[in-house]
């Protein structure tokens, strides 16, 4: 791998945290394919690290770095805990999730109710901030229901810049907390992306990223323009090789880049190892479904995992098997 590259570098473009897809697994393989990308987790709730088995929420591999930790939560003790935790598990960054609509969280006073309460979320990062060195950010939409004017953001992000947010990730929609699934809050409410530019324009003292239907590293390219990073989500999830280019497109760092097949063969001896410490290795490939999108044989490597990387005693000769119906 080549040198450390820095934080902010990393942010000009990132992978969103996505619940169940961008666990550690996810991450390794998306690393192999992108050196320089800034890496997600999942969003993980204090109460989770507080009371579960936080070696398991935190556990990733060195490989993975530039890597933020996502926390989901609102009592300011509770956030600063967990953000040492993370800290001191060697995470680059701790990112506050203040932008899930669904019910469970809103349940839990987090995600996108939290817009509304800008005071709480300045006590919770300001917490974070008086309790580790590695910076502190914030994942937010534009507003919530009726409270969606640009005067409603703008607050948000004076009063929490005011404690020492410097950078903030804005999802550019709207969320809706009642009459929307979470599924239906990532395509129903439009995306405004002159908003978020109006934030770069009004706060330029900010790192103001951008996230929300970016497909292409084309689109990411011009968001750059107006923006100081972009964060891509289920585009990269559906067809990480989207990755293979960024770090020469967007990081401009002429590095080699790994064919499909040998993202795959890198993944063996990891998947070994993971299948050692008792991960069916079904939890690992489903998030390989999608290497070979686009390509002659696609369907067949995710034919052969999909109908096979379940049954017992399936290991990698699954995928080595897939691997020869690939050209």
């Amino acid at each position: 791998m080549s040198a450390k590259i820095s934080l902010n570098d990393a942010r000009k473009l990132s992978v969103a945290p996505m619940l169940d897809w961008t666990d550690r697994d996810c991450r390794y393989m998306l690393r192999l394919i992108s050196r320089h990308s800034l890496l997600y987790t999942e969003m993980v709730t204090t109460g989770a690290l507080i009371y579960g088995d936080r070696d398991r929420f935190l556990a990733h591999e060195a490989l993975e770095y530039p890597l933020a930790l996502q926390l989901g939560g609102s009592e300011p003790n509770d956030l600063a805990q967990c953000a040492k935790m993370g800290e001191d598990a060697g995470y680059d960054e701790i990112n506050l999730n203040v932008g899930c609509p669904s019910d469970r969280v809103q349940s839990g006073r987090f995600g996108a109710c939290l817009l509304a309460e800008p005071d709480v979320v300045a006590e919770g990062v300001a917490a974070m901030q008086n309790q580790v060195s590695i910076p502190v950010t914030v994942k937010t939409r534009l507003g919530i229901d009726e409270h969606d004017s640009y005067e409603f953001l703008t607050d948000f992000i004076k009063k929490v810049s005011a404690a020492g947010c410097d950078t903030f990730i804005l999802h550019a929609r709207k969320a809706w907390l009642k009459g929307l699934s979470p599924k239906e809050n990532r395509d129903v409410p439009p995306l405004n992306y002159d908003r978020v530019y109006q934030v770069k324009k009004d706060f330029p003292h900010l790192h103001i990223d951008i996230n929300g239907g970016i497909n292409t590293l084309e689109e990411a390219q011009q968001h750059l323009q107006h923006v100081d990073g972009v964060m891509m989500g289920r585009a990269v999830y559906h067809n990480p090789f989207l990755l293979a280019q960024a770090d020469e497109a967007i990081f401009g760092h002429d590095t080699s880049v790994l064919t499909r097949h040998q993202v795959i063969e890198a993944m063996l001896p990891y998947i070994e190892k993971r299948m050692a410490q008792g991960r069916p290795l079904k939890s690992i490939t489903r998030h390989m479904l999608g290497v070979f999108q686009g390509q002659p044989g696609a369907r067949r490597w995710r034919r052969h995992i999909s109908e096979n990387a379940h049954l017992p005693g399936a290991g990698i000769h699954i995928l080595q098997q897939a691997l020869d119906l690939v050209d």
